[in-house]
């Protein structure tokens, strides 16, 4: 498949897990048959099926058939997955239970539309690292690759209305998600200072995870080569800290549409909260604004007009104070503290790439960096 892709984006399609299927199926049955009724009888079955969104967490498709109150049914799952160590995992930790609370708490609090979570393994003792199981729901994500922006799909084919209905109401789950009241202490488990990143402020904190994260990418198993374009941002970053006002919400982390399923051009499923923490709303607003210029920066290099009008950042930041009745301050340190996390994951995500034999180890460590372009704008506007 990777052949017809542009070269830019060839990179992007990357093998996850060096885990084999039949024995994935019988570790789970057996878990199963510990966990489930007596009688129950589960048998399990992996479903084939191509990953086109997410570069981190392992996602297994399952149909689990047991017998519930007599009858054999079938019940269809996804497993959510922390990668195994020796597959070079993307973040230095995955807290698949911190993950599995935020969701619910999420879902029950704020009325955000999350699968329902089912069974949670926190031991690592069934698969060999953490997985949760939450119901399989049906809709539409907008794809990664190919992009959205390059076209020839359903969110790029449709109308200004239904584009500007998906916009809205993926800010809305945002808005939502920042009024849970209490967040400082009903998400206190994703506080970063709770994995050992110092900080007076939740935002100091979360600038100390980042900087963790790059420190991780480049001295850990095949590590990455330094990158001035990161180690630039992070020192400006530090330089220029905004100040905080008011207490922390429940930050998402990775709020990007790519990470939700939509049904006529409304959310039905919030996915992927491996990186959920407290902090500045603002985070999550930056967030989602710069995962759609990635893309947008992409097609512009390959000459294709892409989606220049979507997800703007006055118009994300209009329609979150229309919402939310709160004025977000300004996006500027944020966007460029997303360019920084997009390295560092670009850094682990080709590492894993050589490593699995997909790709040559580039001389230049930064040209896997599918954002390179806009990152070094954003540096050159403010100075760093």
């Amino acid at each position: 498949m990777t052949e017809s892709l542009p070269a830019e984006m060839a990179e992007m399609t990357l093998q996850r897990s060096s885990r084999d299927a039949d024995d994935l199926r019988a570790r789970l049955a057996t878990w199963l048959s510990g966990v489930l009724p007596e009688g129950a009888e589960p048998a399990v079955t992996v479903h084939d099926g191509i990953q086109t969104n997410g570069m981190s967490s392992e996602t297994v498709l399952l149909g689990v058939t047991s017998t519930e109150d007599g009858a054999r049914v079938t019940r269809e799952y996804v497993a959510r997955v922390a990668p195994a160590a020796g597959d070079l995992p993307v973040f230095a930790e995955y807290r698949l239970t911190d993950q599995y609370d935020a969701m619910r708490l999420a879902g029950e609090l704020a009325g955000v539309p999350v699968p329902p979570v089912g069974l949670n393994e926190p031991t690592g003792d069934v698969l060999g690292t953490p997985f949760f199981l939450m119901e399989r729901l049906d809709g539409a994500v907008p794809p990664d690759v190919l992009p959205y922006p390059f076209g020839d799909n359903w969110l790029f084919d449709a109308s200004p209305e239904q584009q500007a209905r998906l916009q809205r109401s993926t800010v809305d789950v945002l808005a939502r998600l920042h009024g849970i009241p209490g967040a400082a202490t009903t998400f206190a488990f994703l506080d970063p200072a709770l994995t050992g990143h110092e900080g007076a402020t939740p935002l100091t904190r979360n600038l100390a995870k980042t900087r963790a994260w790059y420190d991780y990418a480049i001295t850990t198993q095949e590590a990455s080569p330094r990158s001035p374009l990161i180690e630039r941002g992070l020192a400006w970053l530090a330089a220029n800290l905004p100040a905080e006002e008011g207490d922390p919400v429940l930050v998402w982390g990775d709020s990007r549409i790519g990470n939700m399923m939509y049904r006529d051009f409304e959310p039905v499923a919030v996915l992927d909260w491996e990186m959920a923490t407290l902090g500045p709303r603002e985070m999550d607003l930056a967030w989602l604004v710069f995962a759609h210029q990635v893309f947008q920066e992409i097609a512009t290099m390959l000459g294709l007009p892409g989606m220049p009008d979507f997800l703007a950042a006055e118009d994300v930041v209009a329609t979150y104070r229309e919402i939310s009745g709160v004025e977000p301050g300004d996006l500027t340190w944020f966007l460029v503290h997303a360019a920084v996390n997009w390295g560092c994951v670009f850094l682990r995500t080709s590492a894993r790439q050589i490593h699995f034999g997909e790709i040559e180890r580039p001389d230049d460590p930064e040209s896997v960096f599918h954002h390179r372009p806009l990152f070094e704008r954003l540096l050159e506007e403010v100075g760093a």
